[in-house]
């Protein structure tokens, strides 16, 4: 067996390393424990950089030149950190002395070149690193011009011995305050090694040090693919470690995280600071490189779908890939793009990406954030800024700020002629292929767009019936749908639909996207995050109802049933009942974990439901006088109790004036166990101590795993999760989960022609006829900035026509036929940016059909019915059906359908957070609207703000004044801004009490926010 040793090992890597990784051979002797570093290779590497320099000091110093330079090297390395001597160089006696060259970007330099070409790296064994004990050695340590950046310790398996016993060695046999193990001050990161498998930490902390797996993954989990005739782990040094590898590293990866926490003493609130050295895992190296080269190969004009578990640190991985498209030259040393674009909601992320990028940069105004208005994000696209952080809802509005900007007198042009852009998207969902994503295309590809539709209306004969006018507006609509050749699209999500996969089509090594997958269960062997479904208890209850009046009425099947099980979900006894099982539960089983400070929470069906939770609750807690559990409670804008009309009830009121923006931080202190949450918080919410999850409601798909993984953040001393569910079925969930777990297919395509039957089957109802659609299509797309009264009224009456004889069908063709509008509106928003149709006719139909559908008169059964106090309780039994794990490994992943078959099928609707104009309005009207359609009114104040006229009636009347002008504006606005808000567009242009509610409330904001001169857009 001693062929097979440890040492063979040791021969395998150092020979590949110093062969072909473009290292030499270090020598051991050389190294000065006392200072951590390799003296005779930092002086040569000076000398041969630096002569002149290296010269002068000799000169004034002589023989002491050596060890005054090697001072002035370790106490800047003990104050700023290697990482930044690295890239920054180092003082000595008023002199910067550089330490490391990095490859520049292109190879327009070659003065460059050559100095990057002068590093030295070196591959050094059995380095005796301990100055105290002397006998100590490492297997292996890697360095930069004589400067230890990475240590390994190797283990073989057919020696006895694995890479947990290497782990244990860094635990327990490495000082962590001998110089070359110093957090920050010399080497960067550690590598635990052996034939198998490879982990790595950045800081050595003894006993406590925590190691990160370092590995390709396989087969969607743990651990790495046989690699014939080699190491499972020869990537690491054939791959990762080589030397243009490493300087790689260095430059573009590595960073120094710092995160800083409030903390209550006793003495009063203290800040705690944390610092982390961030070594991209193998998967974030490998999904940057992979986009960079296949971009600097392809050019732009490719969507990539990143599909990266919770865990995966999608964070770092998009900062690394915006500053990297930043700054990529392809092959004849051109930019590949001009700006790069990360599109996102989370104002964590845009702090993250400055800091990071500054460490790399080390300089201002590479990356800016648009937290302003769209005229911020005007002048940044204007001014090509290399990185701009943005949320997609400004893009609609560039062109209204660039106007206001011209009437400012800061007129800018955005100038896409011959630029190309790359869009990092940071959850690639539904509405990233709505209306509103391709308003980003229109505005990046302004001259691109504006060229194609000058050839189009000089070679179109068959579009004769609308004005040039029209038909440019037309083009311009249509061509911003398919891919721009000017624009890539990098797109993140953990959980792709149908539509994701299909827009985002780069395939991956596999010939399909994504263009790079790191799976769920992955990250769950692999320690980054929990498995959620672990403990997985399910409950039901069993109860009775009865009449309780003489009458015996017909009531509608469906919706009585609906309305019998809301009547019992919000039952006093059901909530009671449960209420009593959560805080037993809790006090029993999930307190003490995580060290005593779990956290729990109640996931309701509705705003009133949570009203009633932690009513129910809070009585609970006091009636048994525990004094170890408090909660709180999340749902948006204000709730009436219909029991108790008398009665509103808030967020902030119920949690005792805690504002919405403090909940967050008040429910990790230790005064806060419980968070009873209406549709809030179940996705983006990040608390480590979640342990427990008590789901009183119906989850499914993406929702499901969104939800529920809310426990799955790792913190130290969790072991574990627990979910008990009241609602759910074990199988619903375990089909939600399964298809995220391993590989997420795209099921059947849909057919392209399949639009072309739509529209025949359309025109043969005679419902409406071409010459309509070109009519309406002509007022819609002649004058879209600036509408008139005539164009709105005479829009409508054009589509009356057709609502009088849809009318006239019976019921059942009037459903059959809603059906296939409807279906024809979706399949074509979807196919158009996968197909490049460039049909004008389609486009029209389009256009007409947005403007036709919220018109229509609803179905018979969207009337509201309800069920009062005809019903009652009989009895009430809740009862444990199953506990257990819920094994993902098992079974079979459905692929996910995309809009393939055409019907008359009614969505379902479902409520998410909203705000408190949205929330007034379905409280009084009992209608749910989701996030989004939150946008629709703030897009309509924008608009309105902008206005001329409505300024000058502004500056010149009193509010109820200005109403009346605001009023004869208004609907136009409304059907501007109907792009992906057809539902509340609809209630708008139908009810009339509805639209009377919406426009008192925005009367008022549009006119403060002109008296007041406040910029809506940026609310």
């Amino acid at each position: 067996m001693s062929k097979h040793t440890e040492i063979r090992f040791e021969d395998a890597i150092t020979e590949s390393l110093t062969t072909a990784g473009g290292y030499a051979l270090g020598d051991p002797d050389g190294f000065d424990a006392e200072r951590g570093l390799f003296p005779d290779d930092v002086i040569a590497f000076i000398e041969a950089t630096q002569a002149k320099r290296w010269a002068s000091l000799q000169e004034f110093h002589g023989d002491r030149a050596k060890g005054t330079l090697l001072d002035s090297l370790c106490k800047e390395l003990s104050a700023k950190g290697s990482l930044h001597v690295l890239r920054h160089g180092f003082k000595c006696f008023g002199k910067t002395w550089k330490l490391a060259y990095f490859a520049p970007a292109s190879g327009m330099n070659p003065d460059a070149l050559a100095d990057y070409a002068a590093n030295r790296l070196t591959a050094t064994r059995q380095v005796h690193f301990d100055p105290k004990q002397k006998g100590l050695s490492l297997d292996l340590v890697l360095s930069v011009n004589g400067l230890p950046i990475v240590t390994m310790e190797l283990k073989n398996q057919m020696s006895g011995q694995t890479v947990e016993h290497a782990k244990k060695q860094y635990k327990f046999d490495r000082d962590p305050t001998c110089p070359i193990f110093r957090f920050k001050e010399r080497a960067l990161v550690h590598f635990a090694v052996d034939t198998d498998l490879a982990y790595m930490t950045t800081r050595l902390s003894g006993s406590k040090t925590f190691f990160l797996p370092f590995n390709k993954g396989h087969g969607h989990g743990a651990g790495n693919p046989p690699d014939e005739g080699n190491y499972r782990t020869a990537y690491l040094w054939e791959e990762v470690l080589t030397k243009d590898s490493l300087m790689d590293i260095l430059a573009r990866y590595l960073h120094l995280e710092v995160k800083e926490t409030k903390v209550v003493t006793a003495r009063g609130i203290k800040t705690s600071r944390k610092e982390t050295m961030i070594f991209p895992r193998y998967h974030q190296l490998d999904v940057v490189r992979g986009l960079v080269a296949d971009a600097k190969a392809k050019g732009p004009s490719h969507n990539y779908l990143v599909q990266h578990s919770a865990g995966s640190g999608k964070s770092n991985s998009i900062a690394w890939l915006a500053h990297r498209l930043s700054s990529l030259h392809d092959d004849n040393d051109q930019k590949v793009f001009s700006t790069v674009v990360v599109i996102t909601d989370r104002r964590v992320l845009d702090q993250q990406l400055q800091d990071t990028i500054y460490q790399f940069e080390h300089k201002q105004g590479v990356v800016e954030k648009i937290d302003e208005n769209t005229q911020q994000l005007a002048k940044a696209l204007s001014s090509g800024v290399p990185i701009v952080i943005t949320t997609i809802q400004k893009f609609p509005f560039i062109a209204q700020a660039l106007d206001t900007l011209s009437k400012k007198g800061e007129g800018v042009q955005i100038d896409t002629s011959g630029k190309s852009f790359a869009v990092i998207v940071d959850e690639a969902h539904s509405s990233q292929s709505g209306e509103t994503a391709m308003e980003l295309r229109k505005v990046l590809n302004r001259e691109g767009i504006a060229a194609t539709i000058a050839e189009q209306i000089i070679d179109d004969e068959e579009e004769q019936n609308l004005s040039d006018e029209a038909k440019e507006a037309l083009f311009q609509e249509m061509l911003k749908r398919p891919r721009q050749k000017n624009i890539s699209f990098f797109a993140f999500t953990a959980t792709p639909k149908f539509k994701t996969l299909a827009v985002f089509n780069e395939p991956g090594p596999n010939g399909k996207p994504p263009f790079h997958h790191y799976s769920m269960r992955q990250a769950i062997e692999e320690g980054f995050i929990m498995d959620v479904l672990k403990n997985y208890t399910t409950y039901k209850a069993y109860y009775g109802l009865i009449k309780s009046i003489e009458d015996d009425p017909e009531v509608p099947r469906k919706k009585a049933a609906k309305q019998l099980a809301r009547f019992m979900s919000l039952h006093p006894h059901n909530i009671a009942q449960k209420v009593e099982v959560i805080i037993e539960h809790f006090r029993h089983h999930t307190r003490h974990k995580i060290g005593g400070r779990a956290k729990a929470m109640v996931v309701t069906g509705s705003r009133l439901h949570a009203v009633r939770y932690k009513l129910a609750f809070d009585k609970y807690v006091k009636d048994k006088g525990y004094g170890d559990i408090k909660a709180l409670v999340a749902f948006s804008g204000s709730v009436k109790d219909p029991d108790f009309p008398d009665k509103e009830y808030t967020e902030v009121g119920m949690n005792k004036g805690i504002k919405e923006s403090e909940l967050p931080e008040k429910f990790g202190t230790e005064e806060y166990q419980v968070l009873l949450v209406a549709d809030k918080y179940q996705t983006g919410f990040d608390q480590p101590l979640l342990h427990t999850m008590y789901v009183d409601k119906r989850l499914s798909g993406i929702q499901a795993v969104q939800t529920l993984s809310r426990l799955n953040r790792r913190t130290a001393g969790k072991e574990d999760t627990f979910v008990l569910d009241f609602v759910n079925e074990r199988d619903e969930i375990f089909q939600s989960f399964k298809d995220y777990y391993e590989t997420t297919d795209a099921g059947e395509a849909p057919d392209p022609h399949q639009l072309y039957e739509l529209q025949h089957s359309i025109e043969e109802w005679r419902v409406f006829g071409s010459d309509e659609v070109g009519q309406v299509c002509e007022v819609w797309f002649k004058n879209r900035k600036e509408p008139t009264a005539s164009d709105h009224r005479n829009m409508n009456a054009l589509i009356d026509l057709a609502v009088e004889r849809f009318t006239a069908l019976e019921d059942a063709d009037r459903e059959l036929l809603r059906g296939k509008l409807t279906s024809f509106r979706n399949l074509y928003a979807f196919l158009s940016q996968v197909v490049p149709y460039q049909d004008s006719d389609q486009e029209k139909l389009y256009t007409y059909l947005r403007l036709l559908i919220p018109k229509l008169p609803k179905r018979a059964e969207d009337d509201p019915f309800q069920l009062s106090d005809e019903v009652e309780l009989q009895f009430y039994r809740l009862q444990k059906i199953s506990e257990g794990s819920i094994d993902l490994s098992q079974g079979e992943a459905e692929p996910l359908k995309g809009p393939t078959e055409v019907g008359s099928g009614v969505s379902k609707d479902e409520a998410v957070q909203l705000s408190l104009l949205v929330d007034t309005l379905n409280e009084r009207f009992g209608t749910e609207f989701d996030k989004a359609d939150e946008l629709f009114f703030d897009q309509v104040v924008e608009v309105a703000t902008g206005k001329e006229k409505l300024r000058e009636a502004a500056r010149a009347n009193t509010l109820d004044n200005f109403s009346l002008v605001f009023n004869s504006m208004l609907e136009g606005m409304f059907i501007e801004r109907m792009d992906g808000n057809e539902e509340i567009f609809a209630k708008l242009m139908n009810d009339d009490r509805f639209r009377e509610a919406a426009a008192n409330g925005l009367v008022k904001r549009v006119y403060d926010s002109i008296v007041g001169n406040e910029d809506p857009s940026a609310n």
